[in-house]
C-alpha cells in the first residue's frame, strides 16, 4: 500500500466463493465436510480426514469454510491447500478463452493444477521445479499427459541452487516454444517465491529480480495474463517479491528503498526492496539443463499447433455474476443491460475502501480513486455581478440543490479482457446559492463559490467528487495460488 500501487490499477471485490462454485472442481461431499468439521467436533471425522488428507499440513480450525471460500486440490487437501483455486479459476478462463496456459515457478511441482488438466488440450500446463525426494515428489520429466492431453503437460524438473542464469537459460526457451507451439488465448502465471534463495523450504538460488524477469518475459506476449502467488515462507521476502512484481505488472519501477510501514522493522538491516542470491552451489550444469530442454522440445514436436475447439460460445456474465431471476433471457433488453451493469459495479472497490497506512501522509486513509491532493485555497469570491445565480425552487434547500449537483457519476468501460480499462471522469457542476447582496455564500449553506476566473475551485472537501481518471494499468489479482498472496 506504502508503494501508492493500487492508485495504478482498477480494483474489484472478491466475493467469497459459495459451496455450488467449489463444487464446480471439487466432490459435494468434500465441500460439505469442509462446511461441518470444526476443531469441537473433529473427532467425529475420522474417516473424512483420512479420506481427504486433512489433519496434517491442512489442520481443521475455526472458520476454515470461511477461509476456502475467500481463497478458494482434487477433492482432498495437500501442500497447504484446502480448494483449488487455480483450478475455479482456470474453469472460469475456459467460458471465454479456447486455450489456457498455466505455468509455475514455485519451487514445488504444481501437482494439483496439472492433475485436473492432465486429460485435456484446452489447459496446457508447464512447471519448473525441484525434483526427487522433495514434496510432493511429483513432476517427472516424462510425465506429460494422458489421452486427449497427452504432451500438453509439460515439467521441467531442477536440481538445487539453481541460480538466475540458469534458470533464464532454460525457462525462456521453453515458454518460447510453448508461445508458438500451443498459441495459447491466455496466461496463468503462478509466482510462488519459495524459489527464492533464503527461503525457508527451498532450495533455489534466485534472486528478486531472477525471479521477477520470468513474469516480464510472459508479459512480453502481449496475452491477458492472470499473476497469482503461490509459496514462500520467508515472510519479508514473500513481501518484497510480490511488491516488486505488481509494480512490474502494472507498469512501475518501484523504489530500491523500503518506504516506512507498519512492519518496517522487518526488512532491516538494509531495509531494501531486494533479495540477493547466496553462494550455495549450483547443481544444475549446462549438460543437464540442455537435455532437459531437448526432451521437452521433443514433447512439444507431438502437440497439434493450437488445438480447436468446436462451438464456443462466450458467456454473458460470469458464474458468480449470475443473474437471481431465471426468465431473465426475457426480459426487455435495456433493462437486463441495466442489471449487469449494476452487478459489474457492485465489485468495483468504492470510496474508502483502500487507503495508505494510517500514518502516511495528512488527511487519513484515502482510497484508490482519490489521488493524494493538497487543498488548493479557495480564490476570493468574485463581485456579486460576474456570479453565477441559480435561482431555487420554491421549498427547495440548497442541501437538495447540493445533492442534486455533487452526485457522482462514472461510466465504467466494459470491455472484455482489457485489463486497462478505468473510470470516464465526469466534470462537476458547482455554482453559487443567489444572495441578497454579500458575494460569499451564506452561513450554512452548503453551495460553492465558483471564481470569476470560471476555473472551480478543488472540490475534494466539499461535494462528493466523481473519481478521478486513471492511467491504463494492469490487472494483478493478489489472492490465488497455494491459497497464498
Amino acid at each position: 500500500m506504502n508503494y501508492g500501487l493500487y492508485k495504478k490499477m482498477e480494483i474489484f471485490r472478491a466475493k467469497p466463493a459459495t459451496k455450488r462454485e467449489m463444487s464446480q472442481f471439487h466432490t459435494d461431499d468434500y465441500v460439505d465436510f469442509l462446511h461441518r468439521v470444526t476443531p469441537d467436533n473433529v473427532d467425529a471425522y475420522v474417516r473424512e480426514q483420512a479420506k481427504y488428507n486433512v489433519g496434517d499440513d491442512c489442520p481443521v480450525f475455526d472458520g476454515l469454510f470461511e477461509y476456502c471460500s475467500i481463497s478458494a486440490g482434487g477433492s482432498m487437501a495437500s501442500g497447504f491447500c484446502y480448494i483449488n483455486d487455480i483450478v475455479l479459476g482456470i474453469l472460469e478462463l475456459l467460458r471465454y478463452h479456447p486455450r489456457v496456459l498455466y505455468i509455475d515457478i514455485d519451487v514445488h511441482h504444481g501437482d494439483g493444477v496439472e492433475e485436473a488438466f492432465y486429460t485435456t488440450d484446452r489447459v496446457m500446463t508447464c512447471s519448473f521445479h525441484k525434483y526427487g525426494e522433495f514434496f510432493p515428489g511429483t513432476g517427472e520429466l516424462r510425465d506429460t499427459g494422458i489421452g486427449k492431453g497427452k504432451n500438453y503437460a509439460c515439467n521441467v524438473p531442477l536440481r538445487d541452487g539453481i541460480t538466475d542464469e540458469s534458470y533464464k537459460y532454460v525457462f525462456e526457451p521453453v515458454i518460447q516454444r510453448i508461445m508458438e507451439q500451443y498459441q495459447p488465448s491466455a496466461v496463468v502465471l503462478q509466482c510462488g517465491s519459495d524459489s527464492l534463495s533464503g527461503d525457508k523450504l527451498g532450495c533455489f538460488n534466485l534472486s528478486m529480480r531472477g525471479h521477477a524477469s520470468c513474469v516480464n518475459f510472459v508479459k512480453s506476449f502481449g496475452l491477458p495474463l492472470l499473476l497469482l502467488g503461490g509459496g514462500g515462507y520467508t515472510m519479508r521476502n514473500v513481501s518484497r517479491a510480490w511488491a516488486y512484481e505488481t509494480g512490474l505488472a502494472a507498469g512501475q519501477e518501484l523504489n530500491p528503498i523500503v518506504p516506512v510501514n507498519e512492519y518496517y522493522e522487518y526488512f532491516g538491516p538494509d531495509y531494501r526492496l531486494d533479495v540477493r542470491p547466496s553462494n550455495m552451489e549450483n547443481l544444475n550444469t549446462r549438460e543437464y539443463l540442455d537435455k532437459v530442454k531437448e526432451q521437452v522440445f521433443e514433447n512439444l514436436r507431438h502437440t497439434a499447433p493450437a488445438p480447436s475447439v468446436q462451438g464456443h460460445v462466450e458467456p454473458r456474465l460470469a458464474h458468480d455474476m449470475a443473474l437471481d431471476d431465471e426468465d431473465d433471457d426475457m426480459d426487455d433488453p435495456d433493462v437486463r443491460a441495466s442489471k449487469i451493469q449494476r452487478l459489474r459495479d457492485k465489485r468495483i472497490q468504492r470510496d474508502g475502501d483502500l487507503s495508505d497506512s494510517e500514518d502516511e501522509g495528512e488527511g487519513g486513509r484515502r482510497n484508490v480513486h482519490s489521488y493524494k491532493q493538497e487543498p488548493r485555497p479557495v480564490p476570493a469570491a468574485a463581485p456579486a455581478s460576474e456570479t453565477m445565480d441559480v435561482e431555487m425552487p420554491d421549498g427547495a434547500s440548497s442541501q437538495d440543490q447540493k445533492g442534486a449537483d455533487s452526485e457522482p457519476r462514472a461510466d465504467h468501460n466494459q470491455a472484455h479482457g482489457d485489463a486497462g480499462q478505468g473510470f470516464q471522469a465526469h466534470p462537476e457542476t458547482t455554482a453559487t446559492a443567489e444572495t441578497p447582496s454579500a458575494p460569499a455564500p451564506a452561513p450554512n449553506s452548503d453551495a460553492t463559490a465558483t471564481p470569476a476566473s470560471g476555473v472551480a475551485p478543488d472540490t475534494s472537501h466539499g461535494s462528493t467528487p466523481g473519481p478521478a481518471p486513471q492511467d491504463p494499468a494492469a490487472t494483478h489479482t493478489p489472492t490465488g495460488a497455494d491459497s497464498s498472496m
